[in-house]
């Protein structure tokens, strides 16, 4: 009894002192606000949430291009790019319920569903009837999603490392483990330690040497944004992909708009093989690979990633 104890003991010391270590309380909106919003930044009521978006470029442009972040990660993440376009384009981007400063859905809903359903209401509130719609990984999922029920809405659609097909990752960022882990999970609702963000945000690149301090401390504090911990949880929980590849095929097939499917071709998160599935299923699309660059090529290398796009744009279909 006293061995049994005195082991007890032992493992919980550690457990308690990395409890008191990595414990982080919530930022307050205020605070993030102050730090990651600018005069571009909006927030806009949709759905029982306030909703951070930028409205940036060519108010003129009859044909918006409206840009779509991935998990984890928010409208910063297409600003390299906005500063490429916006001399010619008018462009939308803004923060997904359970990211960035827009912060967790009121209803904790975090189906493809849901996220289709918010884009639509974010089009008509801005009266933006059709538009040029382009999103990364869960982006890119609910961007081809959106297109599907939507058809007359989308005049083009652009896929960067998109979800969609059953996942062969090679590698997940450690974040995303430990939140599909019971009982771990929910302990990352308080304890987050910095480094786990670092390793996750570096898992995603190529290069990890351009993953700064600066982007680090962003993707972090944003994630202790108030809710957001506690809704990347259910987020990835709703995100268990049941679909089997021909079924996702099939769906896919249907979409007839003109697609740039660009893909960082060493990306482990969504392998090189999804973005050759889309250019098999999409009938009408433009395969461009992206060399020596990860998960988030906008983000990576956003001068070499924005030239395909810029060409796509200009194209006369």
């Amino acid at each position: 009894m006293k061995f049994i104890k005195i082991l007890l003991l032992i493992l919980l010391v550690p457990f308690f002192a990395l409890i008191i270590i990595f414990w982080r309380n919530d930022l307050s909106l205020d605070y993030l606000k102050s730090k990651y919003a600018n005069e571009e930044s909006e927030f806009m009521p949709i759905n029982g949430i306030q909703v951070h978006f930028r409205d940036q470029g060519l108010p003129t442009d009859s044909l918006p291009l409206v840009l779509i972040h991935g998990t984890a990660a928010s409208l910063h993440t297409w600003e390299p790019w906005v500063a490429e376009l916006k001399a010619t384009k008018r462009i939308i981007t803004f923060d997904l319920p359970a990211n960035g400063l827009t912060g967790p859905n009121a209803n904790h809903d975090y189906s493809q569903k849901a996220y289709v359903d918010f884009l639509d209401s974010l089009l008509i509130k801005l009266k933006i009837n059709r538009c040029i719609l382009g999103g990364n990984s869960l982006g890119g999922s609910v961007s081809w999603n959106y297109a599907i029920e939507h058809p007359e809405k989308i005049k083009k659609l652009i896929l960067i490392d998109a979800g969609g097909y059953p996942l062969n990752s090679t590698s997940v960022p450690i974040a995303f483990k430990l939140a599909k882990v019971p009982i771990l999970n929910n302990l990352l609702e308080k304890i987050t330690p910095r480094s786990m963000v670092e390793s996750s945000v570096k898992n995603v690149y190529f290069d990890p040497t351009k993953v700064s301090n600066v982007l680090i401390d962003r993707y972090y504090e944003l994630t202790l944004r108030e809710g957001n911990r506690k809704a990347f949880k259910e987020r990835l929980a709703s995100s268990k992909n049941t679909a089997s590849k021909n079924n996702t095929s099939q769906i896919i097939k249907t979409i007839k708009v003109p697609t740039l499917v660009l893909w960082g071709d060493q990306d482990q998160l969504i392998p090189i093989a999804s973005a050759y599935k889309f250019h098999e299923d999409l009938p009408n699309d433009t395969l461009v690979i992206l060399k020596n660059l990860g998960h988030v090529p906008m983000e990576e290398d956003p001068k070499a990633s924005i030239i395909a796009v810029k060409e796509f744009i200009e194209k006369i279909y």
